[in-house]
């Protein structure tokens, strides 16, 4: 009995310090890394086992190995090949965009590309029937990742669709995430696979081996036809997005983008990427340059967590270190880093004019109470926050200076900064941010502004509650 007794306090003991010091290398963020160590301390065996099937980060792993095999160049730029095609562009900057330029022409390591159009959209009303119209008209291939993939009627109708392209021979490929797909039943994957459609599931979740990932969610929306049309934003695909349908009480306001120019073929790489990290399968892109077909300059960025850390998260700290007027942001959730608020304070410091606008009433009612936790920080540097009345807004909007806008997936939280793999576009011309402007002005003259009494004056329960909250900001 003593041997059995010694030898399971020595597995325990050898268990716990593999997992704690595993924790202690590769964690970057230091209060993650003492929370794993606690909880492996604390919890004999059971701690360790924790900490390797939610504390590990095996996604940077996988997407390394795929990169080492794959057989086409991912078109990203390094060392000196940054600077021929930045210095090329550089004179159709807009003056105010530049240095923000710079920045993120270090981190995102595409490069800009000229000569796009870019198109909003909004709500499912406008949005999906071009994007219908997209996929029936593609004569080569349809790439298609979403988060979810509802099966009501919209969704039956890009199912569809799918399914008549391929039948013409187009090459389909859709990936729908993992725990997004459980969203609606009948599941949509199971759908498309009965008409012979190419579907991936990313990283779902399974029992053998164990892989049990509620993070590390795949929250891209992306549609390319042909190389030569690209769709981005923050829609899924669903009913709840048909904004026009007030009988609907789950319906969504949100924006997309209809992008035309060769910055769709950067688009498209992000998806191939994806599609060899989900399948593992190494195809040629062979993607075609689409021709200009406008004046605007924009650069597709991938972020996550197999990515250099935190791209969007840098390019959002600069660019408000970089305004010099006004930083307008719209997004559904709101929980920024310590980093971000600092950067907002400083802002709002120097006399940018800060105004964040969110909803009043949140679908995830405990990221509304954990925000409302930390609001009295931006509030009394003079930042400025309105809340949106119903029905819930989506739309993920950041615009700096008149001229420089960065639209996509992403929304300001942990969750989305850290934890998802996320896409954005950045957008450099001012007609784009002008119109993107007048839509913001306007969700703000219907938005009721937020003061720090109204934050300071909460009764005690709901403070409680809200705190409480706000200590799960990293995993909201």
């Amino acid at each position: 009995m003593n041997i059995l007794h010694w030898t399971l306090v020595a597995l325990n003991v050898i268990v716990l310090l593999v997992a704690a010091g595993h924790a202690l290398f590769y964690k970057r963020d230091p209060r993650a890394a003492l929370g794993w160590i606690a909880v492996c301390i604390i919890f004999p065996l059971a701690g360790p086992l924790l900490y390797y099937l939610f504390g590990i980060n095996r996604v940077r792993t996988k997407a390394k190995k795929l990169e080492r095999r794959a057989p086409f160049p991912i078109r990203r730029l390094k060392g000196d090949e940054q600077k021929r095609p930045f210095e090329k562009i550089w004179p159709s900057l807009p003056k105010e965009a530049k240095e923000i330029a710079r920045v993120s022409e270090a981190v995102a390591r595409r490069p800009l590309v000229a000569g796009n159009r870019i198109q909003i959209l909004h709500n499912g009303e406008q949005a999906y029937p071009s994007m219908l119209e997209a996929i029936e008209a593609a004569e080569r291939f349809v790439y298609l990742s979403t988060y979810i993939f509802d099966t009501h009627d919209t969704g039956r109708s890009f199912i569809e669709a799918l399914a008549r392209a391929a039948e013409r021979h187009v090459q389909v490929k859709v990936i729908i995430d993992g725990i997004g797909e459980f969203y609606s039943f009948p599941r949509a994957r199971k759908l498309m696979r009965k008409h012979r459609i190419r579907v991936a599931r990313f990283m779902p979740p399974r029992l053998l081996p164990p892989s049990v990932h509620i993070n590390l969610r795949n929250h891209r929306k992306l549609l390319v036809a042909d190389g030569q049309v690209g769709f981005a934003g923050g829609m899924n695909i669903g009913d709840r997005h048909l904004a026009d349908n007030t009988a609907n009480k789950n319906r969504v306001v949100d924006v997309h983008f209809r992008v035309n120019g060769p910055v769709v073929s950067q688009m498209g790489e992000i998806f191939l990427e994806d599609w060899a990290f989900t399948t593992g399968e190494q195809e040629s892109p062979s993607l075609p340059t689409c021709p200009e077909t406008g004046k605007t300059i924009c650069r597709a960025i991938m972020d996550g967590p197999n990515e250099d850390p935190d791209k969007l998260a840098m390019i959002l700290v600069a660019a408000f270190g970089l305004a010099r007027r006004k930083v307008m942001v719209m997004t559904p959730y709101f929980l920024p880093s310590r980093e971000l608020i600092g950067a907002m304070q400083a802002a709002a410091l120097r006399g940018v004019e800060v105004t964040v606008v969110l909803p009043v009433k949140n679908n995830l009612p405990f990221v509304h109470w954990a925000t409302r936790n930390m609001l009295w920080e931006l509030l009394q540097r003079g930042v400025r926050i309105f809340y949106q009345p119903p029905p819930f807004v989506h739309t993920k909007l950041f615009l700096m200076d008149d001229c420089y806008a960065l639209v996509g997936s992403a929304n300001i939280d942990p969750r989305s900064l850290r934890l998802n793999f996320e896409f954005a576009l950045e957008v450099f011309d001012p007609d784009f941010c002008e119109v993107l402007q007048s839509h913001f002005e306007e969700a703000r003259r219907r938005s009721r502004e937020v003061t720090l009494q109204e934050v300071d004056s909460r009764p005690f329960p709901a403070r409680t509650r809200d705190a409480l909250a706000w200590l799960f900001t990293p995993y909201l």
